[in-house]
C-alpha cells in the first residue's frame, strides 16, 4: 500500500523531500516490476527498503538514480530529476556490481572520485566517515571483502552526498564487518542526511532504520516504524500443541491475525496475546503454551506471503491488509 504523495515544494526554497516518487510504472516485457509505486522520504531520514528477490526493489532503486526510465509517472530527488542530483553530487550510491581497481591505494581511489564532483567531501573526512583512515595507503586489491565494503562506502560518500543509497551494503561481510559498516553509516546519518537502504538482514533494518517499506509485486505492502508494522500482523506470537485438536476456528478467536501449522504445532499471530491465551484456556488448548513477541521476520514473512499456508488463508490475508492500511495511515 503506497503512502500518501509527498506535496511538491521549490527546490530552491530548500523544502523538496529528498525523495518523491508518484505513480511510478516500470515493466520489461510482459513483467510489470514497479506498478505505480508512490513512495515519499523526508530529508534526515534513514529507510529501509525490504522485499522477497524479484519483489521491485532494484528497479525502485535504478529508478530513483536515474539508471532506468519509468514508463509512467515521475521521480525527483530534491525536486530535481535523478539525473541532476545524482551529476551534482547530492546523491551517492553503493551497489552490489564493480570490484576493486588493481595497484590503486584506497586514497587515490576516493581521491579520483571526489575530484568529478563540484562540491566533493574532504577526502580525510570521507576516509574517516568509512573507518579507513589507518587503510588509506594500502592498495584495494589487497583488501578483505569488508574493507573494500568500507572503500565502496567511501567512494559513496566522495560527492559530499546529501542522499545515500545502499543496495545490499552488507551482503556476504561477516558479523564484525557488518558492525562495523553500520557504524559508519549511523555517523554519516547523524549528520541530518538521508539513508535509503535495501537488504536482506530483518535485524539491519530493525536496528538502523527509522522507517521500513515492505515492496512486493512492486507495490508498497506496509510502511512505517519496525514496531509499527511487527504489530500490523500481530505483535505477537502464540504457539501451542494442537495435540491431536482440529484447527477449526483458531483464526476468528480474539485478536488473532493469522494462523500457522507447523507439524502438530499452532502458531498464532495476534494483536492481542492476552485474549488470545485467555480463548484457548477456555477451549483447553494450552499444551505448552508460548508467548513471543513477533519479529520482523515474522512480519515480512506474512506480508508477503512466504510462509506456511494459515489455516483460514482468506480471513488471515483480509485481517493483515486491514491492519497494515490502519498502521499506514497512523504513520502518515
Amino acid at each position: 500500500m503506497a503512502t500518501a504523495p509527498v506535496t511538491p515544494a521549490d527546490p530552491a526554497s530548500g523544502t523538496a523531500p529528498a525523495v518523491s516518487i508518484e505513480g511510478a510504472v516500470k515493466s520489461f516485457g510482459a513483467v510489470r516490476a514497479v506498478a505505480g509505486l508512490d513512495l515519499g522520504i523526508a530529508r534526515g531520514e534513514t529507510l529501509a527498503l525490504l522485499g522477497r528477490n524479484g519483489a521491485g526493489k532494484s528497479t525502485t532503486l535504478n529508478l530513483l538514480l536515474g539508471l532506468d526510465e519509468p514508463d509512467s509517472g515521475h521521480v525527483r530527488l530534491f525536486g530535481e530529476t535523478p539525473e541532476r542530483a545524482v551529476g551534482s553530487g547530492r546523491v551517492g550510491a553503493m551497489l552490489q556490481d564493480g570490484g576493486p581497481v588493481r595497484r590503486t591505494t584506497v586514497r587515490e581511489l576516493v581521491s579520483f572520485v571526489a575530484s568529478t564532483y563540484p562540491r566533493p567531501l574532504p577526502v580525510s573526512e570521507a576516509l574517516h566517515l568509512a573507518g579507513l583512515t589507518e587503510l588509506a595507503a594500502r592498495r584495494v586489491d589487497k583488501l578483505s571483502g569488508g574493507q573494500w565494503q568500507r572503500v565502496r562506502f567511501a567512494v559513496a560518500l566522495a560527492g559530499n552526498p546529501e542522499l545515500i543509497v545502499l543496495d545490499e551494503p552488507t551482503a556476504a561481510l561477516d558479523v564484525e564487518a557488518r558492525r562495523a559498516f553500520w557504524t559508519s553509516m549511523r555517523a554519516y546519518a547523524r549528520r541530518g542526511n538521508t539513508v535509503l537502504f535495501s537488504t536482506h538482514h530483518m535485524e539491519e533494518a530493525d536496528d538502523n532504520a527509522d522507517r521500513i517499506v515492505v515492496i512486493d509485486h512492486g507495490r508498497i505492502v506496509a510502511d512505517g516504524s519496525g514496531e509499527r508494522v511487527k504489530r500490523a500482523v500481530g505483535g505477537h506470537l502464540v504457539a501451542f500443541d494442537l495435540a491431536g485438536r482440529g484447527t477449526e476456528g483458531l483464526g476468528t478467536l480474539p485478536g488473532v491475525v493469522s494462523v500457522e501449522i507447523r507439524g502438530d504445532r499452532a502458531r498464532l499471530r495476534t494483536d492481542d496475546s492476552d485474549a488470545t491465551v485467555m480463548a484457548l484456556v477456555g477451549l483447553g488448548m494450552v499444551r505448552n503454551l508460548e508467548v513471543a513477541h513477533a519479529t520482523l521476520e515474522d512480519a515480512f514473512l506474512a506480508l508477503t506471503g512466504t510462509d506456511s499456508t494459515a489455516a483460514e488463508p482468506a480471513e488471515a490475508a483480509a485481517r493483515t491488509t486491514t491492519n497494515v492500511t490502519n498502521a499506514t495511515k497512523e504513520t502518515v
